[in-house]
């Protein structure tokens, strides 16, 4: 077929057709293509004529070139006034062509709104426009959702620390919950705590240095026998430093290394801050304690070297106390025959309490001369003290008293957990043959005592409440527990002795005062 035979066939239809060279130069086009634009013109390039990408077109003139059934396609026209004009095409390769380059005969046809096409164009169009709309809500929901979580688990990590810094109570618990609960809180691979010791816990002399144990941080003040820590592993981003101040003093430094990148700077400060408010907290706690425990040792007497005695003393204060309790123990030379031993605890904590044992332990030592020989009188005499001096105060205490050539042991206990006795072989049996009032509150009561004769391997172990009462615990519960650990305490110095029933509960928290005498009596 011929140009002109395409032309005359073509003539009549109401619709553009044209013929397309490979190169997008039109070779035929009928009337009703020049009417639709007079740029549709055999010579014209179609390239030049339609508006959309220029890429698009060729892939779309390759796939025409290539098909011999007409195949659909699109065309955009932008006319001389601005407006676009979209037609839809249907394109084949023309066979019958015989010129030098392939040639594609192409059908237009022009949309309009009543167009199925158009509609169904516009309605893909809307379609892809409200799933991509959904996509990004989707996307949005997905990161808020993301965002929301990640929120909560810091706020849950910052609680779990807040709880752990008020539970510490001193330098070393806020260390261990900084390395426990401080990482999740900040979201990093590690943290070291730089701190001045001296700083935090101030010493009780000129020249002392009571620096707390520094296991779990570096001391600034006294960087020698404090290890640091392990670094965590070198990364691109430096470690963030923040300081720790609380109360305008500069207590160290919050290392923190692989922070998050995407946490706010305000989180880490805030974090910091709580450790700093936690440490300062914990060091006044510990010099407190530290002065308490000073002022109390202060006040415990220097036992006597006495022939025929081998004695051993414990103390340790308690954990929750901060001030200075009653609790007393003290030998006695009472004459050539008689050793005597005594131990007590006045109720209560604080100054005045401390003023009233140091006051009974005066007492006795007047008292002792005088009716030592006798425990039921000791006590009687003390009794009348504390109430002629100290009316409404009670105090506990135990007299007992050694005499030399029979090894008769003499006791009696006003209000006071009853002495151990034990033996060589690691058994044990509780003195509480003589159990009385505690001093104090009963006027003119007369005490009683009881006696017991003593191996010569056995040990005498005096001890406060402090060492067997627990809270929400009854003391028959601490009773057995001492008796369970003198069972493996066969064999062992006074010394070591001593020290073993002090902390036989390594783990326990322990409110109140220990006090501990343990006593042998060999022979001369």
């Amino acid at each position: 077929m011929s140009l002109g035979l395409f032309g005359a066939i073509t003539r009549l239809l109401p619709h553009p057709v044209l013929l397309c060279a490979a190169d997008g130069r039109i070779l035929a086009a009928n009337p009703a293509a020049h009417r639709s634009d007079s740029r549709l013109t055999p010579g014209a390039c179609l390239f030049d004529v339609d508006s959309t990408d220029a890429r698009l077109l060729r892939d779309h003139l390759d796939t025409w070139l290539r098909s011999g059934s007409p195949v659909p396609g699109a065309l955009t026209v932008k006319a001389a006034d601005g407006r676009l004009r979209r037609f839809r095409c249907h394109g084949a390769r023309a066979q019958w062509w015989d010129g030098p380059l392939p040639a594609a005969q192409l059908h237009l046809v022009p949309l309009d709104g009543a167009d199925q096409f158009v509609v169904l164009s516009q309605q893909v169009s809307a379609l892809n426009r409200e799933l991509a709309f959904r996509r990004s809500l989707e996307a949005e929901r997905a990161r808020l959702l993301a965002a929301e979580q990640a929120a909560r688990g810091r706020l849950q990590h910052l609680y779990t620390l807040t709880a752990a810094l008020a539970t510490a109570v001193t330098v070393t618990e806020v260390s261990r919950a900084v390395q426990d609960a401080a990482l999740p809180a900040l979201g990093a691979t590690a943290v070291e705590l730089r701190l001045h010791s001296t700083r935090l816990v101030p010493p009780l002399q000129p020249g002392e240095h009571p620096s707390p144990a520094a296991a779990d941080w570096t001391d600034l003040d006294h960087p020698a026998p404090a290890p640091a820590p392990p670094r965590a592993p070198s990364a691109a981003e430096p470690p963030l430093t923040l300081p720790l101040e609380a109360d305008g003093t500069h207590l160290g430094l919050l290392v923190i290394h692989g922070a998050d990148p995407g946490a706010a700077p305000e989180h880490a400060v805030a974090v910091a801050q709580q450790i700093a408010q936690a440490l300062r907290r914990a060091g006044l706690h510990e010099h407190e304690h530290q002065v308490a425990e000073r002022l109390q040792r202060s006040l415990l007497p220097r036992l006597p070297v006495l022939p025929g005695l081998a004695a051993a003393t414990c103390y340790a204060p308690g954990g929750d106390l901060l001030s200075v309790g009653g609790d007393w123990y003290d030998v006695y030379d009472v004459d050539a025959d008689h050793i005597g031993l005594s131990i007590g605890d006045v109720a209560g904590h604080g100054l005045r309490e401390a003023t009233v044992m140091a006051q009974i332990t005066a007492a006795l030592r007047n008292i002792v001369p005088r009716y030592g020989a006798r425990p039921t009188s000791v006590l009687d005499e003390l009794n009348a003290f504390l109430g002629r001096y100290h009316p409404g105060r009670m105090a506990t205490a135990c007299y007992l008293v050694f005499h030399r050539p029979t090894r008769t042991l003499a006791y009696a206990a006003a209000g006071h957990p009853p002495p151990l006795l034990v033996h060589a072989d690691g058994t044990s049996t509780y003195l509480d043959g003589a159990t009385n009032p505690p001093l104090g509150p009963v006027h003119g009561f007369r005490y009683r005592q009881a006696a017991r004769t003593l191996a010569e391997d056995d040990t005498l172990l005096l001890y406060t409440d402090g060492l067997v009462e627990r809270r929400r615990e009854v003391i028959t519960v601490g009773l057995e527990r001492l008796t369970a650990c003198a069972r493996v305490t066969a064999g062992l110095g006074l010394a070591e002795l001593c020290d073993r029933f002090l902390h036989h509960q390594p783990d326990a928290a322990f409110p109140d005062d220990r006090a501990l005498l343990a006593a042998r009596f060999p022979p001369a």
